[in-house]
């Protein structure tokens, strides 16, 4: 679908942007804060600031590279933010203090997260991870993760080389351990 045909209707271009990248953008915004609420949350508001800033969409990369950088930087904002961290601390508390009980949420997430290289990339961190969820999971090139990431392209390389090497020697620790 091309750029120009998301923003000809503006009524109708959030609705049609939401259709064609809205799972994905959840789905991203889920490998940074790690919640599906929270991803949610985030990706709602990633189409609204879409919606508000159309029309500074310069064109000088895909509406996918500009959708993608503008979720990543709502993600990293949530991250830095008080409620996050207190979440996080509460949490970490409430594991001590609840039942053994366990949320459809909970168990859903621990289905996704049972595969061994999933766990593995998650457990990369963020600059290692999102490299390889960019580039192998998402099929970005180094050029347009090179633009997403405000980093060189030499960087962007150097970071997959890192990430396939933590996770190779992982791979290689739980081979011995089998």
């Amino acid at each position: 679908m091309s750029d120009r045909k998301h923003f000809a209707d503006k009524d109708n271009s959030l609705e049609i942007l939401m259709d064609v990248y809205g799972e994905e953008i959840v789905r991203l915004c889920y490998t940074y804060v790690k919640s599906w609420a929270v991803a949610e949350d985030v990706t709602q508001e990633v189409f609204l600031t879409v919606y508000q800033k159309q029309a500074q969409f310069k064109r000088n990369s895909s509406i996918k590279t500009w959708i993608y950088k503008i979720a990543i930087n709502k993600c990293k904002d949530h991250l830095r933010t008080w409620h996050h961290k207190n979440t996080i601390l509460s949490e970490f508390v409430s594991k001590f203090i609840k039942s053994n009980e366990v949320s459809v949420e909970e168990q859903v997430t621990m289905l996704e997260e049972q595969t061994e290289l999933t766990e593995k990339v998650m457990k990369l961190p963020l600059k290692y991870r999102e490299v390889i969820l960019l580039h192998y999971y998402k099929d970005f090139s180094i050029k347009e993760m090179s633009q997403l990431l405000v980093c060189k392209e030499s960087t962007i390389k150097s970071r997959l080389f890192r990430a396939r090497a933590l996770l190779k020697v992982e791979m290689d620790e739980k081979k011995e351990a089998s």
